[in-house]
């Protein structure tokens, strides 16, 4: 069995990557059914500003921050000839916001994935959770090391217990003699306390130097030796401030004598020789929030005498005689049971000899065999990672319908235009945009589900569209919180999705008043569609014009008008488009699927067959290059998307989204394909975490949903542009649903419905 390692891996100093290192040192030993060794590689993450020297089973480096790398390494797995991937999972070892860039990684893997994790959070932020109840989900099994963890994924994260395994965390299986280890680092007749790893403050290192005192007083052998260098990530950032604090302190107690730093990383045997010298070892963090750790099944494993915090980790190790507790921050404690052990030699070698028995159930060679019996269970049950292009619509998906976020982003004058997090941000003020898509959402919702609270915000925004609105038929954009407009004329693009909310309200107006207010706009903002120069204004106002026909198809001059913007994109894209570059403009910007959807709309009225084949050729194209990995990855807006060039996965827009799912759904309205319908529900999923990054953007709390993929992961802040995309997502999907499907239970059989008419 060839196994493939995603960790970091010495000489990275990194417990990670040593704990990497033993568990394929271990399994790479053991010998399969044709007395053949296990073979493993590795996929090391390394600081993306530092090289490393690594040694021959290291066949491929990601640099930690390159998200690219994370891609590479994917497709160099899948190739590798590799039978299963283990990943040990540590949020601060992956790249983006909270490690985010592994996922994509993990996703595209055709081997099945043992998930490891060295971090379970008991209170993990919204992105955390997200990406752990990913990997597991993405997992053929999810390994962790305390039964306290197993509670956290299941209670806290809904992880299924069945795909759950306990492996302890392994121990090298080395032995030194504890004299022989004092005489070498010169502490003979030394009664010695040790504490090691990465130094950093919640380490509480302070706790054990201020316990000091009493016991010297009784025994002045006494010696502490503090062994680690300084955590790299506090190095980066603070330096050596913590270690110059607890030199400080060491003076002040006058323990210059007794206290003793070894700055230094050091290699196994040499921490072994360490741990055998030690007669007490010491880790005194300063909370619970520690599921696993190293450096105390370490001590455990190598038979000293543990103290410890009550951390998780500690609590589980040392119950049963195995080592003693003392309260966080307590030195006063930990004085006490300093010179409780001291002063029973006995007590003190039992408790060893308990942790030494303990300690040789997990060693390294025990534990390579249990990873091997897993990996072999999980390859005989032919386990297959989750792939996105097997994902099957399940309306069970789909999150309840709310209004709540919306609801908070407005006011007496109308929708905030942007947010902190899921609070309105009203230094930004209002826009033109987002009053328009939210009247056009209401519209949809009201249709469809009869939300009462939909006929009370619809006045607001349709009072703002009003207020809006010039003398010449143009319109303001900009409007700040204080009611100044801020622009003199607004863009084309938010005159034309106005155009398109008005006509959609004079569509499927709730009443009268509604209808003949909007025909007021609608009229007073006709003289203007002559002055659009933006394709993507066009398109949107081509829309509106299409829900005006069909409330008055009689109206010829207004069908002329339709005809003529539609030949200005059908100009477009024939002096654009070539062979290979089926598009409108020689670069793909921002709402593309808004211009192969305009024309959709229109076929509906002009029998013009141009326009309808310029609207399915552009989505083709259009599809081709967002839906080609088998989920959607709409052009970010980081960069754009030339006809040399690749398009940006940075900077991805829920806008994009909710054109490129109006966009199937009236394919499928036009054509009948039940293809379009598939890819309108794969467009749709981009929300709830089908995407590049793996991350739903939908915030089940806050009811909002988030601004876009970026680089460093998902931008949290919840605007109303973003939210109302999803919303007019989720209602274009619950009227595809009603008009195909009939779900009862976990069955869905195909029936007809009436239809309700939403462009």
């Amino acid at each position: 069995m060839k196994v493939v390692y995603i960790a970091s891996y010495p000489p990275r100093e990194c417990g990670i990557g040593t704990f990497t290192q033993n568990k394929l040192n271990s399994i790479s030993h053991l010998l399969n059914g044709n007395d053949e060794k296990h073979e493993g590689i590795v996929v090391a993450i390394s600081e993306s500003e530092k090289e490393y020297d690594y040694p021959p089973e290291v066949e491929f480096n990601i640099r930690q921050d390159q998200q690219a790398d994370y891609i590479d390494a994917a497709a160099f797995i899948n190739s590798s000839g590799a039978d299963i991937c283990i990943l040990e999972h540590e949020f601060g070892i992956f790249g983006g916001q909270n490690g985010v860039y592994i996922l994509p990684l993990l996703y595209r893997l055709n081997i099945p994935l043992i998930a490891v994790f060295h971090t379970i959070l008991k209170t993990p932020s919204l992105n955390e959770k997200a990406i752990t109840v990913e990997i597991c989900r993405m997992a053929s099994k999810t390994v962790v090391m305390t039964a306290r963890a197993v509670t956290f994924l299941t209670e806290v994260y809904g992880v299924n217990q069945e795909c759950i395994e306990i492996i302890e965390h392994g121990v090298p299986d080395l032995q030194y003699n504890a004299e022989k280890s004092k005489r070498e680092f010169k502490l003979e007749n030394k009664k010695v306390i040790l504490s090691f790893g990465l130094i950093s403050r919640n380490k509480g290192l302070e706790t054990v130097i201020k316990a000091l005192p009493p016991v010297i007083d009784q025994y002045p052998d006494v010696v502490y030796i503090i062994l680690g260098k300084t955590h790299p990530h506090v190095l980066k950032h603070s330096g050596e401030e913590y270690r110059i604090y607890l030199m400080r302190l060491i003076k002040e107690l006058n323990l210059q004598k007794h206290v003793f730093f070894m700055n230094e990383f050091v290699n196994q045997n040499k921490l072994f020789k360490y741990l055998s010298a030690a007669d007490i070892y010491i880790t005194p963090y300063l909370n619970e929030a520690q599921i696993t750790s190293g450096t105390l099944a370490y001590a455990v494993g190598a038979g000293c005498a543990v103290i410890s915090t009550p951390y998780w980790h500690a609590e589980e190790l040392l119950d049963r005689g195995r080592g003693c507790l003392f309260n966080f921050n307590d030195h006063e404690q930990l004085s006490s049971t300093l010179l409780n052990l001291l002063d029973e030699p006995q007590e003190m070698y039992k408790m060893r000899r308990r942790a030494f028995r303990y300690g040789q159930e997990i060693t390294w060679p025990r534990i390579g065999e249990k990873y091997i019996a897993l990996a072999e269970t999980i390859l005989q049950e032919d386990n297959k990672p989750v792939r996105r292009n097997e994902t099957i619509f399940d309306p069970l998906l789909l999150p309840d319908f709310s209004l709540d976020h919306i609801k908070r982003l407005t006011n007496d004058t109308g929708i905030i235009q942007h947010a902190k997090y899921g609070i309105p941000n009203l230094k930004e003020g209002y826009c033109l945009d987002d009053n328009s898509r939210a009247l056009l959402m209401l519209l949809m919702a009201y249709e469809q589900k009869k939300i009462p609270l939909a006929l009370d915000l619809m006045p607001v925004y349709m009072s703002f569209i009003h207020y809006m609105q010039k003398e010449d038929g143009s319109f303001h954009n900009f409007f700040s919180f204080n009611r100044n407009y801020l622009d003199e004329r607004g863009s084309d693009d938010s005159f034309g999705r106005t155009i398109w909310a008005i006509g959609q309200l004079m569509l499927t107006p709730p009443n009268d008043s509604y209808f003949q207010a909007a025909r007021e706009i609608f009229q007073c903002a006709f003289p203007y569609f002559d002055k659009l120069q933006s394709i993507r204004g066009i398109a949107n106002t081509i829309i509106g014009i299409v829900c005006y026909l069909k409330t008055s198809p009689g109206d010829l001059g207004m069908m002329e008008k339709l005809r003529k913007m539609c030949n200005t994109l059908v100009d477009h894209y024939e002096a654009n488009h070539t062979k290979s570059w089926k598009w409108f403009e020689p670069v793909m910007t921002y709402d593309n699927a808004i211009l192969p959807l305009s024309l959709l709309n229109a076929s509906t009225v002009l029998n013009d067959e141009s326009i309808l084949n310029t609207a399915l050729d552009s989505m083709h194209f259009l599809s081709g290059i967002t839906l080609r990995n088998g989920y959607l990855s709409v052009i970010g807006n980081e960069k754009w998307h030339t006809m040399e060039g690749e398009p940006s996965a940075f900077a991805q827009q829920p806008l994009d989204v909710m054109a490129m799912v109006l966009l199937f759904q009236k394919a499928y309205q036009v054509t009948a394909d039940k293809t379009y319908l598939d890819n309108m529900y794969t467009c749709f999923m981009w929300f709830l975490g089908e995407n590049d990054l793996r991350m739903g953007l939908y915030d089940h709390e806050t009811k909002g949903c988030c601004d876009g993929l970026e680089s460093y992961g998902v931008n949290r802040n919840q605007g109303a542009e973003s939210t109302l995309s999803y919303l007019v997502s989720h209602l274009a999907v619950l009227q595809m649903l009603n008009e195909t499907y009939n779900t009862t239970g976990n069955s869905t059989t195909v029936t007809k419905t009436k239809r309700v008419e939403v462009l």
